[in-house]
């Protein structure tokens, strides 16, 4: 195991902006798993942001969050609020989840 893999994190996003009814999730989901992490995205009631619950390597997070900035081409991000943390090894896959 290399030192970015034994040195999992958890990153915890709001991303705010024209985010929903656009696939953001969808496109969320495809790059979580092209970049081997865990975790969940999922709407806000507030229809202007989704969450992001994602764990992995540190450089793989690094890349998620970034990607969080662009969004697919019908979105238009505004604000990316993103939290590190230890990650909790509770995910064993990417999902979308319901509110």
């Amino acid at each position: 195991m290399s030192g970015d893999e034994a040195t999992r994190e958890r990153v915890d996003a709001r991303v705010v902006g024209r985010v929903q009814g656009v696939g953001f999730r969808w496109w969320v989901v495809e790059r979580a798993k092209a970049l081997g992490v865990t975790g969940w995205v999922m709407n806000e009631p507030d229809e202007r942001a989704i969450r992001v619950v994602a764990e992995g390597p540190s450089s793989a997070l690094d890349a998620l969050v970034d990607a969080l900035h662009r969004g697919p081409s019908a979105a238009w991000v505004e604000a990316v609020e993103a939290r590190r943390a230890a990650a909790s090894g509770e995910h064993h896959d990417f999902e979308m989840r319901r509110r």
